[in-house]
């Protein structure tokens, strides 16, 4: 019987040459903030999955969080993206670039000067964030965002997807798990707020549903894509009694808008709880488009998960780092290089681009 993994997969407009998906990973290589040589490279090596979704983009000088993370939201760092693309297209793979907006999740010193640390609430993370210049300091108080500051940021998600259609990307995700600006406004434990913005879950959902439905009239449901994380407990998040009522009616909303796919991580291998399975198969069941499962996966887990029907592509994280050949070594069962988790965001190609393919 032929395994799935390795079979070809229509994503909206896009032929994936097989089931598996580059996950998105941050790895602090953007100096300046800018994509460059190597992160091209980088992605080019990886070029056989099926589908690439590149570490975190940020559409807006606000949301540059961390140290050397990429932005898309001028010409400079467009024409950056489209090495990128150019290096992998001309490898025959395809690549969705992740828009991640980090909010609250972010330092002054990681940030240009005028840029400005919002959330949908002023409440700050517990906890500190590495700098290069003073290295770890704690989370600062953000800005509760007014209704001018909401439009003004689905204003620039928009923006930063015609750019990335621009840059040649062949789609767009948006980040809306792992604790960032969406889904801040998602979690109640996080969102105190009072306007059309928060409370029900109509409400705390408006935001997400708003840049899905502006970016969808922008550049098309079939290059739009989202991730989500229920259960997560990244950046901050804490549990609310409604996760299963949110993301299920999230799930029917987004399949109204018409995006392509939804991402859905599951951090329990990683120490975080488990997405109950009745989230996940609420998610499938409303969601006409693709579903891409990630967490924890193995080639033997994966394949047991796409002929249950569970998922349609599967994404591998920490695999990839280390073995720019994965497609080629889960395909032929072949041993996998450990990564270097001292090198996963360092600047420079150690640890990068110097894993060698068989």
């Amino acid at each position: 019987m032929e395994n799935l993994l390795f079979t070809p997969y229509k994503l909206g407009h896009v032929n994936l040459k097989n089931r598996i998906a580059m996950a998105p990973m941050t790895r602090s290589r953007a100096i300046g903030n800018n994509p460059n040589d190597l992160m091209a490279e980088f992605y080019s090596q990886r070029a056989d999955a099926g589908l690439l979704i590149t570490e975190g983009t940020s559409p807006s000088p606000n949301g540059l969080g961390y140290a050397r993370i990429p932005g898309l939201f001028n010409q400079e760092q467009m024409l950056g993206w489209k090495k990128v693309t150019d290096k992998v297209h001309k490898k025959g793979g395809k690549i969705f670039v992740q828009l991640m907006h980090t909010g609250r999740v972010s330092h002054p010193l990681n940030m240009p000067p005028d840029a400005k640390i919002f959330s949908s609430s002023a409440e700050a993370m517990k906890g500190e964030m590495w700098t290069d210049q003073k290295q770890l300091q704690p989370y600062p108080v953000p800005l509760e965002m007014t209704y001018d500051d909401i439009q003004n940021t689905i204003g620039e998600f928009v923006n930063s997807a015609k750019l990335a259609i621009e840059a040649g990307f062949d789609g767009v995700e948006l980040h809306g798990a792992n604790g960032y600006l969406i889904e801040q406004f998602i979690n109640p434990t996080v969102n105190k707020r009072t306007d059309q913005y928060g409370g029900s879950i109509e409400n705390r959902l408006r935001f997400v549903l708003e840049i899905a439905q502006k970016t969808v009239e922008a550049i098309g449901g079939d290059k739009l894509g989202i991730r989500v994380s229920p259960y997560g407990v990244g950046s901050g998040m804490g549990m609310y009694d409604e996760i299963d009522e949110t993301y299920s009616l999230l799930a029917e909303k987004l399949s109204d808008i018409g995006l392509v796919y939804i991402h859905v991580v599951d951090h329990s291998s990683l120490g975080a709880p488990e997405v109950k399975p009745s989230v996940k198969i609420a998610i499938r069941k409303n969601f006409k488009g693709t579903i891409i499962l990630a967490g924890g996966y193995d080639s033997v887990k994966a394949e047991q998960d796409l002929k249950e029907m569970k998922g349609d592509l599967v994404a591998f994280g920490r695999y990839f780092i280390s073995n720019p050949d994965l497609v080629h070594k889960l395909q032929f069962g072949e041993h996998l290089q450990k990564a270097d988790t001292a090198t996963f965001y360092t600047p420079g190609e150690k640890g990068y681009t110097d894993y060698q393919s068989n």
